[in-house]
């Protein structure tokens, strides 16, 4: 598998929305990162059926906790997409090995996650609203990122 960014999902409280991202995932050919502990239990009929078939196709990492994420991202650059980042996820010359972390749903990332980052991003939004939904946050950063890179997937040949 050729160098792409990667998606991770920190503390997913949600599993339609994991399973959503983990779609996402395996249809663009990239990994997933999950940092645990989840929210909810892998095998949880809401996650697998927002996952449909397309979980035994995903590139999809479990780690126990932030520790063995940054141990496994091997020095990868890691963006995390927040409400509170300064930076426009489109002003952001994203590399090709770059990691787009994303909170849990209810909570976010801790202070000392925000610390630990290279980069935080935000997804600019009309004042007044509080945030997108984690599935489609992850699906306009990871477009513009591949976007940037060329690391689309090839499309098929026409007929």
């Amino acid at each position: 598998m050729s160098i792409s960014p990667h998606l991770a999902l920190y503390q997913p409280d949600i599993p339609q929305n994991a399973g959503s991202i983990l779609r996402l995932a395996a249809c663009m050919g990239v990994g997933l990162s999950v940092i645990e502990p989840a929210g909810f239990v892998w095998s949880d009929p809401k996650m697998r059926r927002a996952g449909l078939d397309y979980i035994a196709k995903a590139h999809l990492t479990r780690h126990l906790d932030w520790d063995a994420f940054k141990a496994a991202m091997d020095g990868r650059r890691v963006a995390l997409f927040t409400t509170k980042g300064a930076t426009p996820y489109t002003e952001f010359a994203f590399r090709p090995d770059d990691v787009l972390l994303f909170g849990s749903e209810s909570a976010g990332v801790p202070a000392w996650v925000h610390d630990a980052v290279d980069a935080r991003l935000v997804i600019p939004m009309r004042p007044g609203l509080r945030s997108l939904n984690v599935a489609q946050s992850a699906a306009m950063a990871l477009g513009e990122a591949l976007r940037q890179t060329g690391g689309f997937p090839a499309a098929p040949e026409a007929d």
